[in-house]
């Protein structure tokens, strides 16, 4: 029990480090393309935590896997370097046990993202179409933020407001510009005010009241341009399409997918059973990746193995994709491509798995 619980104490630690770092990576892309959403006024910036919220566990079903790989590259690739797997030999603790050591970390792991893949991610994934819905029924005045240019509705037009009331129904220092007319003429409409507020009619529509101002209509460049001058003018707010369905298959439960005859649905089940699975597997090919010579480094045999991991989750996605196209029958799916690798795991663990015991350790006083 004192090896087995080092073994796991330093390959779950290395990979809470591995994790972690790919999560930040991960994470950070996407947060700076839902921050550049917000700027363009497509999302509310205060959602923007919970969005990235729901979608952590939709992350760590994918990293927590290549995280278990790479921890155990790294760990027993160091306790090699050290030594210290030589000395786990000479004292009786053979590879065959170790192999079994580490399925027991992966057990803990697999488990985790099991329940992450089955239950909560999926959750996750519904919280984040609904909050997506939520943006989407917004009018373009739900969206405006003061002292911001703002591309609106399709990005043919560009409102700024120098301030905005708490309670967003009154705009100071408006200025709109939109396309006027067919994009080929190359006409713009400028709309400037000094305060506006919106209005709701009784059939629903909005308006946003434009209170002294000025319209500016022409072509840029061209010196046929009119200007208006008013003291009232209106402009129609979009009416925003409500949309309630959630359609996206990796937000319904997973117990809702059994039984279907749905191509799609039954790719999804499985490649949700399928990422512990990958856990165990990977953890099983690992173990003998990770042995090196000290006079090698440590990272000799890390570029091979991490391409043989992205080969085993490249035709898993592959696979995925046949099973939907019925390229692949629904009863091979995606198990196939496990047996595939567990296979090669078989073949890099030949010696360990099917060489005879090892003689009991040399004791003091023995004699021939």
């Amino acid at each position: 029990m004192i090896v087995f619980r080092y073994l796991s104490r330093e390959v779950l630690l290395t990979l809470t480090a591995v994790s972690g770092v790919l999560l930040l990576i991960i994470m950070s892309g996407r947060f700076i393309k839902y921050l550049a959403q917000a700027a363009a006024g497509q999302l509310d910036p205060g959602v923007l935590f919970f969005i990235m919220g729901y979608r952590l566990p939709g992350f760590l079903v994918l990293i927590l896997p290549l995280g278990m790989f790479l921890g155990i590259l790294l760990a027993y690739g160091r306790m090699y370097l050290d030594s210290e797997m030589t000395v786990l030999s000479v004292t009786g603790i053979s590879d065959r046990k170790i192999l079994g050591y580490t399925q027991g970390s992966a057990l803990v792991v697999a488990l985790l993202v099991g329940f992450l893949s089955v239950w909560v991610a999926p959750t996750g994934v519904l919280k984040t179409q609904q909050l997506f819905n939520e943006q989407d029924a917004m009018t373009e005045f739900d969206t405006l933020a003061a002292g911001r240019f703002q591309s609106l509705g399709s990005g043919q037009r560009v409102t700024y407001a120098g301030g905005l009331s708490d309670d967003r129904t009154q705009l100071q220092e408006i200025f709109i510009t939109e396309q006027a007319g067919d994009v080929e003429e190359g006409r713009v409409g400028v709309l400037v005010a000094e305060t506006g507020r919106q209005q709701m009619n009784p059939d629903g529509s909005r308006y946003l009241m434009l209170y002294n101002g000025f319209r500016y209509d022409g072509k840029p460049g061209a010196a046929d341009f009119r200007v208006i001058q008013y003291d009232t003018y209106g402009v129609l707010l979009p009416r925003p399409e409500v949309v309630t369905e959630v359609t996206d298959r990796e937000a319904i439960a997973t117990l809702d997918l059994f039984g279907s005859d749905d191509l799609r649905l039954q790719a999804e089940l499985q490649w949700r059973l399928s990422l512990p699975i990958l856990v165990f597997v990977v953890a099983f090919f690992a173990v003998p990746l990770a042995r090196v010579n000290p006079r090698q480094g440590r990272f000799l045999k890390l570029l091979p193995a991490v391409m043989l991991y992205m080969a085993y989750l490249a035709l898993l996605i592959s696979a995925r994709g046949w099973m939907e196209s019925g390229a692949v029958p629904a009863f091979l799916g995606l198990w196939w491509v496990h047996l595939v690798f567990a296979g090669v795991g078989l073949m890099l663990n030949r010696e360990a798995l099917f060489a005879p015991s090892s003689a009991a350790p040399y004791k003091r006083g023995q004699h021939a």
